[in-house]
């Protein structure tokens, strides 16, 4: 079967930082649709249902927060935040809000194209052992959907981010198994073994 290319939505008011990435991740493989604001940016995600959104935060007309949230409301698309605001405060906005990761400009593309592939990794590991074809766990009234990545108790759906999502998934692709925290940081968030040294995670 001929593998699909993964889409990724690059939202950003910079054109040149559209071009750079539509360019870029295109020459890496996946499939780039762009968008110049936050409202441009959720009709795209509606007419392409991209596998991935880079997105900008300082945008006009709906900027990077408002776009998260309204895309949490829909979907539990992967989310990578771009932005020139280092403020620790900000990064923390960004993740409470739903975003899996966050990449401050000025940013390396290549650094970024490796955040790309690990979230992506993560994502597609729903055919990891423990967990059906079907790719439904159902444990007493919980079911963990690992296709769509939700998650309900009895009818009510819980709201987790994309990365309190790949946790609990992990953990229940292997129930019973114990973790080790390097075995955590690598999995989920997707560091290497030499950069576990340098979190206090």
């Amino acid at each position: 079967m001929e593998n699909v290319k993964e889409k990724i939505l690059v939202v950003d008011d910079e054109a040149s930082i559209r071009r750079i990435l539509e360019t870029r991740l295109s020459m890496i493989g996946y499939d780039v649709v762009t968008a110049a604001d936050g409202e441009e940016a959720l009709d795209t995600f509606r007419n392409t249902v991209p596998d991935l959104v880079v997105l900008d935060v300082m945008m006009p007309k709906l900027d990077g927060y408002g776009v998260c949230q309204e895309l949490r409301k829909e979907s539990d698309i992967p989310i990578i935040m771009l932005t020139a605001l280092g403020d620790v405060a900000d990064r923390i906005t960004g993740l409470e809000l739903g975003a899996d990761d966050y990449v401050v400009k000025p940013f390396s593309p290549k650094e970024l194209e490796a955040r790309i592939r690990s979230v992506l990794r993560r994502v597609e590991k729903t055919g990891a052992s423990g967990i059906p074809s079907s790719g439904v766990i159902t444990i007493n009234n919980i079911r963990i959907d690992t296709n769509k990545r939700q998650v309900y108790k009895g009818d009510e759906r819980i709201r987790l981010t994309g990365m309190e999502f790949s946790l609990l998934e992990l953990l229940v692709s292997r129930s019973g198994e114990p973790f080790s925290r390097s075995e955590i940081l690598q999995e989920v968030w997707g560091y290497t073994p030499e950069r576990h040294v340098d979190t206090r995670v």
